[in-house]
C-alpha cells in the first residue's frame, strides 16, 4: 500500500494545480470507499476556495476556508490531475472539479480508501491520537527510547505503531532498522537509547531518500502524474528473501512479526 513517502509524492504532485483553485463540484461515481462518502459533502464544498494542502501520516488534508477534506489512498489509491476530457478508467471513483476546468481525479480499485470531512482535521478521531510526523523535531532518538521504556514488543511494530511515530511501514521498517544494525524481533524496551539516536536518524534517511526518488514501486503505486516511483531499486532488505547481503554476503532472511514479512540480516543485525 502507498506508505509515507508515497503520499507525500502524491501531495506534491496535484498541490500546486489545487492551490486558490475553487471548487466547482464533487463528483461520486462510487462513495463505498472504506466508509461511504458523506452524501452531502459535494453540497458543503461547492464554491469553496482551496487554501492550502498538508499531509498529516498517511493522509492528505486538503484544506478549505472553512474545514478539510481527509483523503487517504488506501491500499492501492491514486491520484492524479486531469482535464475534463480525459477519458475515465475503470476503477475511477471521484472527480474534484475546479473553476479552471481541471479535474482530481481518484481511482481505488479495492476501495479502501476514504474521503471524509471534518471541520478541524486535527481534532477527527483519525487523527487526534497520532504520533509524531518521524521527519519532524519532535522525532529522535529520545523520544523513542523514552516511548519505549516498558514496552514489550519487538522493535519493528514498535516504530510501526502509528500512535508511537506516524508513516513508518512495513517496507521503511524494514529498510530503517537494516541500516541501523538492529534486528526486527529484539524487544524494543531493550534497546539503548544510543542505538535508538542511530535509528531515528536511520528511519529519517530512508523516508528522505524515498520521496526524493518519488515512491517505491510496488504493486499499483504510481506518482501523480502516472509515472512510478523508483526506491524499489535501492531497497537493501525488503523482498530479498534468500538474496545476498549487499554488506556482508550471508542471504536475507524472513520472518513473520506482528503479522508483517520482516526481512534482516542475521549477520549485520545481531
Amino acid at each position: 500500500m502507498p506508505e509515507l513517502p508515497e503520499v507525500e509524492t502524491t501531495l506534491r504532485g496535484i498541490e500546486k494545480a489545487l492551490t486558490g483553485e475553487q471548487i466547482v463540484r464533487l463528483q461520486v461515481r462510487e462513495s463505498r470507499l472504506r466508509w461511504p462518502i458523506p452524501d452531502d459533502l459535494s453540497e458543503r464544498i461547492a464554491g469553496r476556495c482551496i487554501v492550502s494542502l498538508k499531509r498529516r501520516a498517511k493522509y492528505i488534508l486538503i484544506n478549505l476556508e472553512h474545514g478539510s477534506l481527509i483523503w487517504h489512498l488506501g491500499m492501492s489509491g491514486s491520484m492524479r490531475i486531469v482535464d475534463g476530457a480525459t477519458k475515465l478508467r475503470k476503477h475511477d471513483h471521484v472527480d474534484l472539479q475546479l473553476n479552471n476546468g481541471m479535474l482530481l481525479r481518484y481511482n481505488d480499485p479495492r476501495r479502501f480508501g476514504c474521503l471524509l470531512w471534518a471541520e478541524d482535521a486535527l481534532v477527527h478521531p483519525l487523527l487526534a491520537t497520532l504520533g509524531p510526523e518521524p521527519l519532524s523535531e519532535a522525532f529522535d532518538g529520545r523520544y523513542l527510547h523514552k516511548k519505549s521504556r516498558g514496552r514489550r514488543v519487538a522493535v519493528k511494530p514498535f516504530i510501526m505503531d502509528q500512535k508511537v511515530v506516524v508513516g513508518v511501514g512495513n517496507i521503511y521498517a524494514s529498510e530503517a532498522l537494516f541500516l541501523a544494525g538492529i534486528r526486527p524481533a529484539r524487544q524494543a524496551s531493550r534497546i539503548s537509547r544510543a542505538r535508538y539516536e542511530v535509528l531515528a536518524e536511520q528511519i529519517k534517511l530512508v523516508l528522505q531518500g524515498a520521496i526524493a526518488r518519488g515512491g517505491t514501486t510496488l504493486r499499483d503505486f504510481s506518482q501523480a502524474d502516472g509515472r512510478p516511483g523508483y526506491f524499489e531499486q535501492q531497497l537493501t532488505v525488503y523482498g530479498r528473501h534468500n538474496q545476498p547481503c549487499r554488506q556482508c554476503g550471508h542471504a536475507i532472511r524472513n520472518k513473520v512479526i506482528g503479522q508483517r514479512a520482516s526481512y534482516y540480516c542475521p549477520v549485520c543485525q545481531p
